[in-house]
């Protein structure tokens, strides 16, 4: 019976959630969120004098791997794919054969 009840409270809990539809999403850094980050993390060191053109360069090219390697997504849909590997792994091959036709 416990389980019904955590399947209902979960379904009510995801139509309530401010992500309802959107479960995933690609995270958004640019190359000023990493350089505000590398400072909270290194106090001491002053990185926006220092940074040379390389600096930036490859700042701009962690926020682009960072876009494109990165998703944010709804915590029940974390947990659903946590606690049920079938379902991640039925997700995983979906996206593997992404636009062939069966």
């Amino acid at each position: 019976m416990s389980d019904i009840l955590d399947e209902a409270y979960a379904i009510a809990q995801c139509k309530e959630c401010p992500w309802y539809k959107s479960c995933v999403m690609p995270m958004r850094f640019t190359a000023e969120d990493i350089r505000r980050q590398l400072e909270s993390s290194a106090p001491g060191m002053d990185i926006s004098q220092q940074a040379d053109l390389g600096m930036q360069n490859l700042l701009s090219s962690m926020a682009t791997a960072a876009q494109n390697s990165l998703l944010e997504g709804c915590p029940i849909f974390i947990n659903r794919l946590r606690s049920n590997p079938k379902l991640a792994q039925h997700l995983k091959e979906m996206m593997q054969h992404w636009g062939q036709e069966e």
